[in-house]
């Protein structure tokens, strides 16, 4: 039944006029997509399913975050945890500090409530109650997705001023109020040489780009600073596409924001298999990294409800930019992983959505797609950190 449905697609192509050796599923992008928004298909072993201006780079939004998931899991490795240090700059006497609290930031794009609540409960342990000081913040500091240059949204957390409806998760039946730091400052006092109180890593980075790629959040922008930034992103994902794609992709934001990105559809789909064929490589798949559609929370969870579990991908939007896309795999008995690649430029938000949906479950019908063997959703799980 499959190969009828693609029969008849290639003969819908050829009594529209369209040329008999254009890629068998030429057709259908077009009519679905539109003429002139980029699409890029192609199955396992390089087979061009569908080409439209595939060749022409334009703004891809949050796609940019595949590159960036590429480029941190080959620099860091999916065992990487990022390290938030924390010192103090004055002795610790009767529950009261008599310093600075200093907080080293280390990038790390999954520091969130839940996280300042584990830091919480560790200087609880060690007999912090009071702090005479201020709260200072050296490097890259982040909470809850945005940076926290002075520290002070961290010191309302510790203080139990905000967030608390992220304390249950880590509270172990203890009092927020019982635990929350009181901070008494900034008063002056006399600086000492820093000592270490704790040391917060985060969950494993595979976890963290799962999650991050699931909600497609903008941090991962300020966790590539961690491997030297959006330029350094840029080179990695040139480096693992083709010559001849390479001055296709330009990227100026590590998550897809600002202006200037741009990616063509074949680039992207050549980035993508770059991270398909490395995350095999070190013995996960693909359905570990990016969102399964259906199933797991976040921008994929509500799309092709009526096709849980066949789409793993990634999506883009930034309307002010006039881009919407979609990138993602199929698992296809005949034409093995299918790649794609809808990149709409130009076309209203809910508009080219719906295009790029209508393409997609299209395109399953026509390949044969079966689900992926993905059951369990991932969810942020914060007690994967460490604190010591």
């Amino acid at each position: 039944m499959r190969w009828v449905v693609l029969s008849m697609v290639v003969t819908l192509a050829i009594a529209r006029g369209v040329s008999a050796d254009e890629p068998a599923l030429q057709a259908l992008a077009v009519e679905n997509v539109g003429v002139g928004q980029g699409v890029f298909v192609e199955a396992d072993d390089g087979t061009v399913l569908a080409s439209v201006v595939a060749d022409r780079a334009v703004h891809p939004a949050s796609v940019t975050k595949v590159a960036t998931t590429l480029a941190l899991l080959e620099r860091l490795g999916p065992d990487h945890r990022f390290e938030t240090r924390v010192g103090a700059t004055g002795p610790l006497r009767d529950g009261r500090l008599a310093g600075d609290l200093v907080v080293h930031g280390g990038n790390d794009p999954f520091f969130v409530y839940e996280s300042a609540f584990l830091l919480l409960r560790r200087l609880h342990v060690l007999g912090v109650r009071r702090i005479q000081g201020h709260t200072r913040i050296d490097g890259t500091f982040l909470l809850n997705w945005e940076p926290d240059p002075t520290g002070s949204r961290l010191a309302r957390v510790l203080a139990g001023r905000d967030g608390a409806p992220a304390w249950p998760a880590v509270a172990q039946g203890d009092a927020l109020g019982a635990t929350a730091i009181v901070f008494e400052g900034p008063v002056p006092v006399r600086s000492q040489p820093e000592r270490e109180l704790v040391v917060y890593r985060s969950p494993p980075l595979l976890h963290v780009l799962k999650v991050c790629n699931g909600y497609s959040n903008n941090v991962l922008h300020f966790a590539s600073d961690a491997i030297g930034g959006p330029h350094v992103v840029e080179a990695i994902a040139r480096a693992a596409v083709p010559p001849a794609l390479r001055a296709e992709i330009t990227i100026d934001n590590g998550a897809g924001a600002g202006k200037t990105n741009r990616i063509s559809p074949r680039a992207a789909v050549a980035i993508l298999r770059a991270l398909d064929r490395h995350v095999g490589s070190i013995g996960h798949d693909v359905t570990d990294l990016l969102p399964v559609s259906g199933v797991d929370p976040g921008t994929l969870e509500g799309r092709f409800l009526d096709h849980r579990r066949y789409v793993v991908g990634k999506t883009g939007t930034f309307g002010s930019e006039g881009a919407s896309a979609l990138v993602g795999l199929l698992r296809s008995p005949r034409y093995g992983r299918v790649a794609f690649a809808v990149l709409n430029h130009g076309v209203p938000v809910p508009a080219a959505r719906a295009r790029q949906d209508a393409f997609v479950r299209a395109l399953i019908d026509a390949v044969g797609a079966e689900p992926w063997p993905y059951e369990s959703p991932t969810r942020p799980t914060y007690t994967l950190a460490q604190v010591e």
